[in-house]
């Protein structure tokens, strides 16, 4: 079996050995080479042609966010990024995310050697991962060109806020449905796009995305400020409005709930469902027991099968269920075993999805929808 080549990335020389001794244990993976700096990694990666690179963000002569937007514009390839645990972290992580990196791994800001070796699980998981998800060439490429603007950022491949005309409005029949998200790696992004595909009055909206702690709160407000529903990080108790959105804080169960004629945000401790803390499955189940046919699901991309039994019995309380298409996935995980056990109605791409499903909204509603 050939083994996953890695290129690990990071100014730290302790990280870098550390890196390398994960990846090196492993039977199907291998570190073919270390870089203190991006212009090494060029090298490297011309090179020795990995398969997957591992990149730290803050590095001297050129920040890890800067040689990320200039890798997925010239060489798109698998990236998982390493960053530390900051607010500021947060944010330029989600960044990544944003110009293609696969996925993130948080490293402790204090004890960074036995830190590490706790995270050597998560850290060649997420390469395994890496090494078979679906990258693309950041948009705006210049690769036609050969060349890199000088002074290219990380800003050139920002999202933007929605652009073109608005859908239409909703009106009433957004009061009783609750759209559902389930999604995991690639799924920052995916998300993104369904919700920047919604109206100001749409469908309260509730998603799991398996985040770590210190996370979820940066994403929500980076998505408030895209979307035209509001969208914020869940607080137990929180009413469930038309309009908004209310992501899992990393680290909590998120469920939802009925009280009288209204629906409530439970945000809960507990033991990880199916390996994952916040876990799809406790949110879709919850929408099974609680909102039934009022309940719309929405699988996007990620690995495994989180959510997938749960999505079915969603279905079978009368839930309205689409999975994201395997070619528009990072990760194809989710949705097949969604797919598999018969959870969904639609197998969609995923920019097809918003437009979709306020067109199901409108066609099934006929102005009147069913209540609990």
């Amino acid at each position: 079996m050939d083994k996953t080549r890695v290129v690990v990335v990071d100014d730290s020389a302790l990280v870098r050995s550390l890196l390398t001794e994960i990846i090196n244990r492993q039977s199907d993976m291998e570190c073919v080479g270390s870089a203190s700096d991006p212009l090494v990694a060029r090298e490297m990666i011309r090179n020795l042609n990995p398969d997957v690179i591992t990149l730290d963000v803050e590095m001297p002569r050129m920040d890890g966010i800067d040689f990320l937007s200039r890798l997925m514009r010239l060489r798109p390839m698998p990236v998982v990024m390493v960053s530390t645990l900051t607010e500021k972290g947060a944010e330029v992580t989600l960044k990544a995310l944003e110009l293609g990196a696969v996925d993130f791994v948080a490293k402790p800001r204090i004890g960074i050697s036995d830190g590490m070796r706790q995270l050597a699980q998560e850290i060649t998981d997420k390469v395994r991962i890496a090494a078979r998800a679906r990258v693309s060439r950041l948009a705006g490429s210049p690769a036609a060109a050969g060349a890199v603007p000088a002074g290219a950022n990380a800003a050139a491949g920002a999202a933007k806020p929605a652009e073109g005309p608005a859908p239409a409005s909703l009106g009433r029949l957004s009061t009783e449905k609750i759209f559902f998200i389930g999604a995991s790696t690639g799924g920052t992004e995916a998300t993104r796009e369904v919700l920047m595909g919604l109206p100001a009055d749409a469908p309260a909206v509730m998603i799991t995305q398996h985040m770590p702690p210190g996370f979820t709160k940066s994403y929500a407000a980076r998505l408030n400020g895209l979307c035209r529903i509001a969208v914020q990080e869940a607080r137990d108790g929180d009413r469930v409005l038309p309009g908004h959105a209310y992501i899992a804080p990393g680290g909590m169960h998120l469920s939802v709930e009925r009280s009288g004629a209204n629906y409530l945000a439970r945000v809960r401790d507990g033991e990880p469902v199916n390996r994952h803390k916040p876990s799809v499955e406790v949110l879709f189940q919850s929408a099974a027991r609680v909102v039934g046919r009022n309940a719309v699901g929405i699988m996007l991309t990620g690995m495994g099968g989180d959510g997938a039994q749960a999505m079915k019995a969603m279905r079978d309380a009368g839930a309205y269920n689409v999975a994201q298409d395997e070619a528009s996935c990072v990760v194809f995980g989710m949705p097949r075993e969604a797919i598999a056990a018969g959870a969904c109605h639609e197998v969609l791409p995923l920019k097809r999805i918003a437009a979709h499903l306020l067109d199901h909204l409108r066609e099934t509603s006929g102005g009147v929808l069913h209540r609990v």
